[in-house]
């Protein structure tokens, strides 16, 4: 079993941690983790992109010039899509962009990453994560602590407190263990997860 570091919110080395190694010693596979970023991303698109074709177009009905004579080019319309106030040749219409991903896909890319942040050190275990109060200076206290940047913060329950101190920061998300997924993980350069947090995942996950 891998075994890791666990720090406390003054950035002081508390202890270790064993991490359970079908979830943080997982195999990599790059195509897996491709295709869960892309099926994220896909889910989010409105898909509500609208143009118009030449048969969509008002006006143009009319033959702008007769068809032999003038020295132009022959038209038909004055809709067409080479004219200005035209139609769109291929214009794009309401879709739904969205496609599935199996669990087991879904779950072997999700391990994918979390195994990568461990392997490039840049998973940091906390033994804890409370404030008294909601204050965006303790949460920049803490990261500076780790020395850490920008951060996806893993809670096990929903904490205002921590969230509301975390929401003002631009390079800092905070996630619960039910929400994480592969594009967050990749997106931010470290991940900061609780002791309980971790018990969480291994629980569902492994």
């Amino acid at each position: 079993m891998a075994t890791v570091s666990v720090y406390n919110m003054e950035g002081q080395e508390v202890g270790t941690i064993e991490l359970n190694d079908s979830i943080f010693a997982a195999s990599i596979n790059e195509h897996l983790v491709h295709m869960a970023v892309v099926n994220q991303l896909a889910n989010k698109r409105q898909g509500t992109q609208s143009a118009k074709t030449r048969s969509e177009v008002s006006g143009g009905g009319r033959k702008p010039w007769r068809q032999k004579g003038t020295g132009h080019a022959r038209q038909g319309s004055t809709r067409s899509p080479q004219w200005t106030g035209g139609g769109v040749v291929f214009a794009p219409k309401p879709r739904d962009y969205s496609f599935k991903l199996n669990k087991k896909e879904k779950r072997a890319a999700l391990k994918a990453v979390l195994t990568s942040k461990v392997n490039d050190k840049k998973f940091i275990v906390l033994d804890e994560l409370k404030f008294d109060e909601i204050k965006t200076k303790k949460m920049v206290a803490v990261l500076n602590n780790l020395k850490v940047n920008k951060a996806l913060v893993v809670l096990n329950e929903k904490d205002d407190t921590v969230i509301k101190s975390a929401h003002n920061i631009p390079s800092v998300k905070t996630a619960l263990t039910n929400t994480i997924n592969v594009y967050d993980i990749l997106k931010y350069d470290t991940v900061v997860v609780t002791k309980d947090a971790i018990a969480t995942i291994e629980e569902v996950y492994a």
